[in-house]
Formats: structure tokens, C-alpha cells, sequence
């Protein structure tokens, strides 16, 4: 699934160059999008009790981006079980055609006080909404 956005100017350092931790937001925003258009938007499981913590990043630079770049970030599952999710991401310069980074985010699935569950037990519905995705 692909989410765009443009580049704001404040995302950029002094040369117009977006600063590389901003690809971190991006790749959440990107995943933010993938779970509202699956079908289970982020708010709606926290309200349910389930979190869904960052256990790790991995990034690859490739291009830079510039302000006012339209940028479009493809996401989907890498990997699922019911307790862990790996979401794999590829950034690419819509404007320029350029790949600007690979990179993969892992997580894993709580209760509201941090600890691990399995959505195959605690939110079956859940767990099959993810698991059609691989």
C-alpha cells in the first residue's frame, strides 16, 4: 500500500535536505495509514487495550529528499505472528524518481501496562485482519 506526502520546509535542515530522523516519522505515519485502510485505525486498539510498541528500526539511505518533495512510501507486513508484526517499508522521490531509503520497523503487540499478548488469544478479530495481510 502506498501513503504520500510532501516534504514540509521544517522537516528540512539548513539545505533543504530533510534531516534522516524524520524518515522515522514517516515510516510511522505510513504505517498509521496502512492500519486505518486494513481496517483497524491505531486509536481504535488502544482503546481496545492493545499498544503496539517500537522494538526496532532499520534504515537504509539512498537519495536525499528536498522540500517540497512528494515522496511516496510504500508499506506492508513483513512478517506476523500474534504476538510480533515486522513492517517493511521502500521511500521513493515521486518527484525525482530517486529511491531515498529502505527500511523495516519491529514491533510487538501489549496490553496496556507493556505486557506482551497474543492477538490470536486476547483479540481474535484482530488477529485475522493481520493475518490476510502477509
Amino acid at each position: 500500500m502506498v501513503y504520500e506526502r510532501k516534504v514540509n520546509y521544517y522537516e528540512t535542515d539548513g539545505m533543504r535536505v530533510v534531516h534522516h530522523s524524520n524518515y522515522i516519522r514517516f515510516l510511522e505515519e505510513a504505517r498509521i495509514f496502512y492500519m486505518d485502510k486494513m481496517g483497524l485505525p491505531y486509536g481504535k486498539m488502544e482503546e481496545e487495550g492493545i499498544m503496539i510498541p517500537v522494538l526496532g528500526v532499520n534504515c537504509e539511505y539512498k537519495h536525499s529528499a528536498k522540500f517540497e518533495d512528494i515522496l511516496e512510501i510504500d508499506v506492508k507486513i513483513k512478517e506476523y505472528t500474534s504476538v510480533r508484526i515486522t513492517m517493511q517499508y521502500t521511500v521513493t522521490n515521486k518527484t525525482t524518481g530517486l529511491l531515498c531509503l529502505t527500511g523495516e520497523t519491529k514491533h510487538c503487540f501489549t496490553d496496556e501496562n507493556m505486557k506482551p499478548v497474543s492477538l490470536k488469544k486476547v483479540k481474535p478479530y484482530m488477529h485475522e485482519i493481520f493475518s490476510k495481510e502477509i
